[in-house]
Protein backbone atom coordinates (compact mmCIF):
# COMPACT_ATOMS: atom_id res chain seq x y z
CA UNK A 1 0.00 0.00 0.00
CA UNK A 2 1.27 3.21 -0.67
CA UNK A 3 1.38 6.37 1.56
CA UNK A 4 2.19 9.95 1.03
CA UNK A 5 4.80 10.83 4.11
CA UNK A 6 4.87 14.67 5.14
CA UNK A 7 7.42 16.51 6.30
CA UNK A 8 8.30 19.96 7.58
CA UNK A 9 5.67 22.42 9.31
CA UNK A 10 5.57 23.94 12.23
CA UNK A 11 5.83 27.54 13.87
CA UNK A 12 7.66 30.81 12.14
CA UNK A 13 7.05 34.42 12.88
CA UNK A 14 4.95 36.12 10.70
CA UNK A 15 7.03 36.76 7.82
CA UNK A 16 9.28 33.83 8.08
CA UNK A 17 9.33 30.90 5.50
CA UNK A 18 8.76 27.21 6.14
CA UNK A 19 8.77 24.35 3.74
CA UNK A 20 6.91 21.52 3.14
CA UNK A 21 7.60 17.92 1.50
CA UNK A 22 5.23 15.14 0.16
CA UNK A 23 7.43 12.23 -0.39
CA UNK A 24 5.46 8.94 -2.44
CA UNK A 25 6.41 6.43 -0.23
CA UNK A 26 6.90 3.52 -3.49
CA UNK A 27 8.72 3.53 -6.10
CA UNK A 28 6.04 1.86 -8.11
CA UNK A 29 4.23 4.97 -8.18
CA UNK A 30 4.43 7.98 -10.49
CA UNK A 31 2.86 11.24 -9.46
CA UNK A 32 0.29 12.40 -11.91
CA UNK A 33 -0.45 15.41 -10.53
CA UNK A 34 0.27 16.55 -6.71
CA UNK A 35 -1.93 19.36 -4.41
CA UNK A 36 -1.51 20.86 -1.46
CA UNK A 37 -4.64 21.55 0.47
CA UNK A 38 -5.03 23.48 3.97
CA UNK A 39 -7.56 23.97 6.36
CA UNK A 40 -7.86 26.07 9.11
CA UNK A 41 -10.13 25.95 12.29
CA UNK A 42 -13.80 26.67 11.25
CA UNK A 43 -12.74 26.73 7.63
CA UNK A 44 -13.18 24.55 4.86
CA UNK A 45 -10.25 22.75 3.28
CA UNK A 46 -9.06 25.01 0.65
CA UNK A 47 -6.52 24.29 -2.42
CA UNK A 48 -3.23 25.96 -2.15
CA UNK A 49 -0.94 24.93 -5.22
CA UNK A 50 -1.12 22.36 -7.59
CA UNK A 51 1.48 20.82 -9.78
CA UNK A 52 1.23 18.36 -13.03
CA UNK A 53 3.47 15.39 -13.97
CA UNK A 54 4.55 17.52 -16.63
CA UNK A 55 5.52 20.35 -14.11
CA UNK A 56 2.64 22.63 -15.11
CA UNK A 57 1.79 25.11 -11.63
CA UNK A 58 -1.46 26.69 -10.15
CA UNK A 59 -1.36 28.78 -7.12
CA UNK A 60 -4.56 30.19 -5.32
CA UNK A 61 -4.95 33.73 -5.68
CA UNK A 62 -4.05 34.70 -1.93
CA UNK A 63 -0.87 32.70 -1.92
CA UNK A 64 0.83 33.64 -5.42
CA UNK A 65 4.29 35.50 -5.31
CA UNK A 66 4.59 33.97 -1.90
CA UNK A 67 4.68 30.05 -2.38
CA UNK A 68 5.85 27.89 -4.53
CA UNK A 69 5.34 24.18 -5.59
CA UNK A 70 8.12 21.96 -7.12
CA UNK A 71 8.43 18.10 -7.83
CA UNK A 72 11.44 15.68 -8.10
CA UNK A 73 10.76 12.78 -10.24
CA UNK A 74 13.87 10.85 -8.85
CA UNK A 75 12.88 11.32 -5.27
CA UNK A 76 9.18 10.96 -6.04
CA UNK A 77 8.72 14.36 -3.56
CA UNK A 78 6.75 17.06 -4.11
CA UNK A 79 8.06 19.96 -1.62
CA UNK A 80 5.71 23.61 -1.33
CA UNK A 81 7.91 26.61 -0.18
CA UNK A 82 6.01 28.78 1.80
CA UNK A 83 7.53 32.40 1.77
CA UNK A 84 6.01 36.02 3.64
CA UNK A 85 3.88 33.92 5.77
CA UNK A 86 1.03 35.37 7.59
CA UNK A 87 -1.34 34.78 10.33
CA UNK A 88 -3.86 33.97 7.51
CA UNK A 89 -1.67 31.01 6.56
CA UNK A 90 -2.07 29.22 10.00
CA UNK A 91 -3.75 25.77 8.99
CA UNK A 92 -3.11 22.18 8.98
CA UNK A 93 -1.61 21.51 5.21
CA UNK A 94 -2.06 18.15 3.85
CA UNK A 95 -0.78 16.78 0.51
CA UNK A 96 -3.24 14.51 -2.08
CA UNK A 97 -1.89 12.97 -5.39
CA UNK A 98 -3.02 11.18 -8.09
CA UNK A 99 -0.60 8.25 -8.21
CA UNK A 100 -0.45 5.77 -11.24
CA UNK A 101 0.58 2.79 -10.47
CA UNK A 102 2.89 1.21 -12.97
CA UNK A 103 1.28 -0.98 -15.71
CA UNK A 104 -2.24 0.08 -14.70
CA UNK A 105 -4.35 2.58 -16.69
CA UNK A 106 -6.28 4.45 -14.17
CA UNK A 107 -4.98 7.02 -10.96
CA UNK A 108 -5.82 6.65 -8.17
CA UNK A 109 -6.10 9.79 -5.24
CA UNK A 110 -4.60 9.40 -1.90
CA UNK A 111 -4.11 12.08 0.91
CA UNK A 112 -1.25 12.80 3.41
CA UNK A 113 -2.13 13.11 7.06
CA UNK A 114 -1.35 16.49 7.26
CA UNK A 115 0.81 18.49 9.23
CA UNK A 116 0.65 22.18 11.09
CA UNK A 117 1.18 25.50 10.13
CA UNK A 118 1.52 27.92 13.20
CA UNK A 119 2.56 31.86 12.76
CA UNK A 120 3.55 33.15 15.50
CA UNK A 121 2.98 37.30 15.72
Amino acid sequence: QVQLLQSGGGSVHEGGSLTLTCKVSSTAFLISKMHWYRQAPGSQRELVASITSNGATNYADNVKDRFHISKENAKHTVTLQMGSLKPEDAAIYYCNADLLRAGELRSKNYWGPGTQVTIAA
